[in-house]
């Protein structure tokens, strides 16, 4: 009988359990951070058997104005099949950083309408503390999948949707960017942005919920997202819709309900004329 994701997170000792798993999928969902001042000088490496799944090359629309934006339902269908995914898959994600761009790639994929997936709590930082096997990074072939998409449109929000949602008392938009960057005291790390935030949302900087690259306890975010359970709709944003989908996370682990992503998230918003902003 296949295994099946019962919750959001798995641990890195789960995974080492069912490794062997026939159906198992590890998915490296790194986003490489690199900047003028950063030199990597740390040879790359991945869990052992793990497929590279190219956020920003592969599943971000190229042809769009704004970085990171989700492909369409049959784009992502045909790129999931190219990696080898399969109906019976069990998808684990996990990236570099512990938790960082790995509940991007969940949430793509709650968002097509899988379910048997989870991120891995603590990422790679946490599988080689247990020295647990790792490998360089390999080129793989895979057979092609069956993977089909059962698209969840009311996850995916865009600015028309989020501009209607601003006088809604049952719907709460939330800021996973720093308390600086929504109160506009620091500056925008993309050049010509305007400072501030959407009109009547709240800031939640998602390394709030975090603890040591590993997501808080099950029972710290329900208390954290404890005041958001009467509202209908939760719309998670941030600066480019990457660490939004953190939150997207912890609030489906503290058993939150009708989640979703402003894709273009601040990059759109703040770039956009006539568009309400708050200090």
């Amino acid at each position: 009988m296949s295994l099946k994701i019962k919750h959001p997170l798995v641990s890195v000792d789960w995974l080492k359990d069912n490794l062997e798993d026939e159906n198992l999928i590890i998915l490296d969902c790194t986003i490489p951070k690199v900047t003028a001042n950063t030199i990597v000088t740390e040879e790359k490496t991945q869990i052992r058997g793990t497929v590279f799944f190219d956020i920003k090359n592969s599943f971000s629309d190229k042809n769009a104005a704004l970085p990171n934006t989700v492909l369409s339902p049959k784009e992502f269908e045909e790129k999931a099949q190219e990696l080898g995914i399969h109906k019976e898959a069990i998808l684990v994600c996990y990236d570099d950083l512990g938790i960082y761009s790995s509940p991007r790639v969940w949430w793509m994929f709650q968002l097509m309408g899988f379910k048997n997936v989870a991120v891995l709590d603590g990422g790679l930082p946490a599988w080689k503390a247990k020295n647990f096997p790792i490998q360089q990074p390999e080129v793989h072939q895979p057979k092609k999948g069956n993977f089909k998409v059962a698209y969840q449109s009311e996850k995916l929000k865009y600015t028309k949707d989020v501009l209607e949602s601003i006088n809604d008392k049952n719907v709460l938009i939330v800021d996973a960017r720093s308390n600086g960057r929504f109160y506009g005291t620091a500056a925008e790390p993309r050049k010509d942005l305007k400072s501030g935030h959407i009109p009547n949302s709240v800031s939640l900087p998602f390394g709030e919920i975090l603890e040591n690259g590993k997501m808080k306890s099950d029972v710290e975010l329900t208390n954290i997202f404890s005041d958001f359970k009467n509202k209908t709709t939760l719309i998670f944003t941030c600066g480019s819709g990457i660490t939004a989908a953190i939150l997207a996370l912890g609030a489906t682990i503290a058993e939150v309900e009708n989640v979703a992503v402003y894709d273009g998230s601040w990059t759109e918003w703040g770039s956009t004329d006539n568009l309400p902003i708050a200090l």
